[in-house]
């Protein structure tokens, strides 16, 4: 039960149960709320950072052309996701794989990386979350979550019978952590991943004291540990947001099959802003064992 103070005159307040509210449920609806308009208003801002810079065109459907693309809407619940699914050209794919973008992203920002993952054989998928780019609806987190999973057996149908693995970059790692107990995960791989929400609110300037208003999810320790399926880590030395400590603790948290990449001079951003063998070459390789690059 709840309660909220009585004040009468003369005496001192005294706390009046309201029955049929429950504080706890009360207070992770307001840090779900909070989180939303959060993680709203700061894709915004980046978003229109990246059209001023010129990192995407304000019309984003030029970003999302070429051979092997195709544009979809995807059912979650009652919203439409927007997606784009980019195949192989000349051959069939050998591997399928989900990305789970981060937080100042939209499809148009992944399309490069989709194009040096088809080269390579690999089918791709990016979707927008609710609330994001074209996607209707708000952003939460537990709706992020119920996106992926629609996602994900969106994917299965179009690239059958290949397996689906999931791919998730910052804030993505937080997802994808959590898809491998909702949908049948093939492999992981995690770029510039956090270890916890409430860790990585404290990296983009959450007060300790204030930590308790971040909702208490996405903690990677207790989903990795669980994990039966390979995982990959994948982060940058110059990332300044989520340092490389928390890619190393990420490692510590998976069960024996994983692997820990580090490379020296990628940032947080760089993966996707601009695309390189060097970085997404080791991604095929855990996507496609034995199989030769194509840059």
């Amino acid at each position: 039960m709840g309660f909220v103070s009585s004040l009468g005159t003369g005496t001192s307040p005294r706390p009046v149960f309201l029955p049929g509210v429950d504080l706890k449920v009360s207070g992770f609806r307001v840090r779900e709320f909070l989180l939303s308009v959060a993680v709203t208003a700061t894709a915004r801002v980046c978003l229109l950072r990246d059209r001023l810079l010129r990192r995407i065109p304000w019309d984003g459907r030029m970003e999302t052309a070429g051979a092997g693309t195709s544009r979809h809407a995807i059912h979650s619940g009652k919203k439409l996701l927007d997606a784009v699914l980019v195949r192989p050209d000349s051959t069939a794919a050998r591997a399928s794989v989900l990305i789970c973008h981060g937080i100042g992203e939209t499809v148009e920002h992944w399309h490069s990386v989709q194009q040096l993952l088809a080269a390579n054989g690999v089918a791709s998928l990016v979707f927008d979350y609710s609330g994001y780019g074209r996607s209707r609806g708000f952003f939460s987190a537990a709706g992020a979550e119920r996106d992926a999973v629609a996602a994900f057996h969106f994917l299965e149908q179009l690239t059958a019978p290949l397996p689906v693995a999931v791919l998730g970059l910052s804030l993505g790692t937080g997802i994808a952590v959590h898809l491998v107990a909702k949908v049948p995960v093939h492999r992981l791989v995690l770029c510039a991943g956090f270890t916890s929400l409430r860790e990585a609110s404290g990296r983009v300037g959450v007060p300790r004291a204030f930590r308790f208003a971040v909702p208490a999810i996405w903690e990677a320790e207790a989903a990795l540990g669980n994990c039966a399926v390979p995982v990959q880590i994948v982060h940058g030395e110059k990332d300044r947001l989520f340092p490389a400590r928390m890619a190393r603790e990420l490692a510590g948290f998976c069960g024996p099959i994983h692997e820990l990449i580090i490379h020296p001079d990628v940032s947080h951003n760089e993966p996707f802003q601009r695309p390189t063998l060097n970085y997404w070459g080791s991604i095929v390789r855990f996507l496609l064992p034995g199989e030769p690059l194509v840059s």
